[in-house]
């Protein structure tokens, strides 16, 4: 014959809550019909391990059993029945006599005022949640847009330089290496200026990469590009700026639609393993270019004197340019080192997550 469990109950303006003491409960079922509430399950009560049942008659209409919810815990069955009109019951059943198994739950217990005042503070903490929300949402659709909208000028700009190389490269054959800067340097001068704003990304947190990285890209390229080549106009018919920068653009162009992608969470697989492939020859040739292009200045640098360092007449005349030159292809190979490992361990740890994944 079935037991009866002791069962606790509190209540919500909207909401009635019962604690069936039972502890490892199961086979539970749980239903409400014509307004009374049936329980019925198997556990360890009052009386020991057996089968324990009841039945509530309540004191107004309920929500039916869509809207009828347990919880079994090891020591307890948590029931949430919600009520059909928002209000407050004097009482949970309809006879005023409440049975013996039947007690409030003093550990969420509380009065109308009290329930109320928790209920504006649910109400008022849900808004708080929400406008911040929609306050991030908003951030977050700004940043995207900014992000999508400078990878696509970038990608743009390096298309420009890679295809119009390539294009004078079958045209006019070797002699198309001569006069690359004056072709070409505008957009470039246009796309590395511009690429500062990558470094100010990862310093704010707008991307997920190191500063260092982007810093020793960013400022390496615009030496080159503002001192080695700008500064010297005998630099500019030289061959060594046609592959400084045909390499440049090779990897660039295949760097920005990848993070375009990424601005909407999107990939193509394609684009992924070359984006994380391309530069690992690309990269030591251009770094290889760009220390052939500096060893050419300086015998330039030497000649005319530019940006040399003057000294007081009792030490000397000047500091050649040449001498910090010569510290710069160390600090560049260094550079290359640091670069070559912080994109090495980004591929490897691109493919081997993609690869759990797939597993």
């Amino acid at each position: 014959m079935a037991l009866t469990p002791l069962v606790y109950w509190a209540q919500r303006h909207e909401e009635i809550y019962l604690r069936v003491e039972l502890t490892d409960a199961q086979n539970i079922a749980v239903h409400v019909q014509e307004n009374v509430l049936h329980f019925r399950a198997q556990g360890r009560g009052a009386k020991g391990q057996n089968e324990y049942e009841f039945s509530l008659e309540l004191l107004l209409p309920v929500k039916p059993d869509v809207c009828v919810s347990y919880k079994s815990t090891q020591r307890q069955v948590n029931i949430t029945v919600r009520k059909e009109q928002r209000g407050w019951w004097e009482r949970l059943i309809v006879q005023e006599r409440k049975p013996v198994f039947l007690a409030p739950d003093f550990d969420r217990w509380l009065d109308e005022s009290d329930a109320e005042m928790e209920t504006r503070e649910k109400e008022e903490k849900r808004n708080r949640l929400k406008a911040m929300r929609q306050k991030e949402e908003g951030f977050v659709s700004l940043k995207t847009v900014f992000l999508f909208v400078y990878n696509l000028v970038q990608f743009l700009g390096f298309s420009w330089i890679f295809v119009n190389m390539t294009v004078r490269l079958f045209i006019f054959g070797q002699d198309s290496l001569y006069d690359t800067f004056h072709t070409i340097s505008d957009v470039m001068f246009f796309c590395q200026i511009l690429a500062t704003v990558e470094v100010l990304n990862a310093a704010f947190g707008l991307v997920r990469t190191g500063v260092t990285p982007a810093l020793i890209q960013v400022v390496g390229r615009n030496f080159i590009l503002f001192i080695i080549f700008g500064s010297l106009e005998e630099m500019h018919h030289q061959p060594v700026v046609f592959f400084v920068f045909y390499l440049w653009s090779a990897i660039e162009i295949f760097r920005y639609p990848f993070y375009m992608l990424g601005c909407f969470n999107t990939e193509w697989k394609t684009l992924t393993w070359l984006r994380y492939t391309v530069w690992m020859p690309l990269y030591p040739l251009g770094v290889l270019a760009e220390a052939v292009a500096v060893i050419q200045s300086i015998r330039i640098f030497d000649e005319t004197k530019l940006f040399s360092i003057p000294l007081p007449e009792a030490i000397g005349s000047s500091i050649s340019f040449s001498y910090i030159l010569y510290i710069y292809l160390v600090l560049m190979f260094l550079g290359l080192f640091i670069n070559f490992r912080h994109l090495y361990k980004q591929r490897k740890r691109r493919f081997r997550t993609k690869k759990r994944k797939a597993n």
